[in-house]
């Protein structure tokens, strides 16, 4: 039965990728990059200056969520399982080429994620004590399309509720297992008491536990892999040739191995990075900023964070140890040998420590998402309590099931979601372009601090009711 089971769920899989959904993402990445005159190269600086950015004027007893804390939500789920598991899958089915179409897509990809947070600010709605909003919102606003909104806010919920907090349980058990010794089923159970006590505390705790573990997991990681780099430095050059090498040599043309880079890279980027899913919107929505177009920006910025520094690391690790490395294994072991051969047994522990603060605010990340589509689809309090206990008892079934089930479920629902949300910010894309030139003429004449008001704009006719 689960053969079978899996045979569908590759053959799913191959389709929506090879025929839909690779060319949805290229398109619709090059359009919104030139469409808004590369804004993800042109406001790098900018995007950096707005960590820092103090969150517009709150009514007397909100508690908002300010720039940085939204920042790091989106990198909570963003920088997970992807970064290090899904990399090594990317390595050992499409090669080193692989890498360089993750690259691809974040540098492109960046611009569909700065169109996508854009328009969840512009179409937020105010909730008890803060903001809420995201693709369902703008589907519902922006285009009048509730069934679509519904659609999405389904899939969503189920996406990262249940598909990818699966992945995540999984990956960390795996890893512990593989260095301690520890059961799938008694680390599942000791991270679903963890994910109960964090998602019944709502946004705001979610938003405070990952502006903590996010900066102290990058940054523990990032300065592990540059020591490893330095100690390899003379080897850095022959790799990035063969990465690029492989992603487009004739040897893996005439063999298939571009087409499998191809997919292999667009898959696990998008996972990793998830620009263009409609997942980072969610949590953009939640900010308290004086202009829709700095979450935009802010969001970009993640997705580069997420691919071009932490993936590139991963994958330059498991590049250089590869030789060390038994073929027949993947996943999250397959970077746990690569690190062990670089730095000895330390490095295996090192990667079932990181992957358990990164998978483990993947999953509360997550369940955030899905949170604000529930809140979208009912206002019941009991529908949302269910879905809570469905995370939780997702968090312990992806503990205890195969790799290939749980990646390949994940695959299915991140592509149809996906195609949702690019069908859904193509038309509304001429707002967030709109709102990018307010904020540069603005910034043009010297105000620090770019304020938007729904007058400002007319051609907006007065849309979002939180800017009026």
């Amino acid at each position: 039965m689960m053969e079978w089971i899996n045979e569908l769920i590759a053959v799913t899989n191959d389709f929506l990728w090879t025929y839909v959904l690779t060319t949805m993402l290229i398109a619709c990445a090059l359009w919104f990059t030139f469409r808004s005159r590369f804004v993800q190269f042109r406001m790098v600086g900018e995007m950096f200056r707005l960590l820092t950015d103090s969150p517009g004027k709150s009514e007397k007893g909100e508690k908002h969520v300010s720039s940085f804390e939204a920042f790091a939500v989106s990198i909570a789920s963003r920088v997970g399982t992807g970064n290090l598991a899904g990399v090594a899958t990317a390595i050992a089915l499409g090669g080193p080429g692989a890498v360089f179409w993750m690259w691809v897509i974040a540098l492109l990809g960046s611009a569909s994620a700065f169109v996508e947070s854009t328009l969840a600010q512009l179409y937020k709605r105010k909730s008890a004590s803060s903001f809420i909003g995201g693709p369902a919102y703008y589907m519902e606003q922006g285009l009048g399309k509730r069934w679509m909104g519904l659609i999405f806010a389904v899939l969503i919920s189920i996406t990262f509720g249940f598909a990818f907090n699966s992945v995540q349980s999984n990956t960390i058990c795996a890893a512990w297992q593989n260095s301690f010794g520890i059961s799938p089923t008694v680390l599942g159970i000791i991270l679903s008491v963890l994910t109960l006590v964090i998602i019944f505390g709502g946004v705001h705790r979610i938003a405070k536990v990952s502006s903590l573990l996010v900066p102290l997991m990058a940054i523990g990681y990032i300065l592990l892999a540059l020591f490893i780099l330095l100690m390899n430095y003379d080897m850095i050059p022959g790799l990035i040739a063969e990465i690029v090498g492989n992603a487009f040599g004739w040897q893996q043309a005439v063999g298939g191995g571009v087409a499998a880079a191809l997919m292999q890279g667009m898959k696990r980027g998008l996972f990793s990075n998830e620009a263009g899913m409609g997942s980072a919107p969610n949590v953009a929505a939640t900010a308290n900023v004086t202009h829709p177009i700095k979450q935009g920006l802010i969001q970009a910025l993640g997705v580069f964070t997420d691919t071009l520094i932490i993936c590139t690391c991963t994958a330059l690790i498991i590049l250089l140890g590869r030789s060390n490395i038994n073929p027949d294994i993947n996943g999250i072991q397959l970077t746990q040998a690569a690190l062990e051969s670089e730095v000895g047994a330390v490095g295996n522990i090192f990667i079932a420590i990181a992957i358990l603060l990164f998978a483990f605010s993947s999953i509360i990340g997550n369940y955030y998402y899905g949170e604000a589509n529930i809140r979208f689809l009912t206002r019941r309090k009991g529908v949302l309590l269910v879905y809570r206990l469905a995370v939780v008892a997702m968090v312990m079934c992806g503990a205890v099931m195969s790799l290939n089930t749980a990646w390949g479920f994940a695959d299915i629902t991140m592509a149809l979601l996906t195609i949702i949300n690019l069908i859904a910010i193509v038309p509304l894309s001429r707002q967030a372009f709109l709102l990018l030139d307010d904020y540069r003429r603005q910034k043009r004449a010297g105000t620090k601090s770019p304020v938007y008001r729904s007058a400002d704009i007319p051609e907006l006719d007065g849309r979002g009711e939180c800017w009026r």
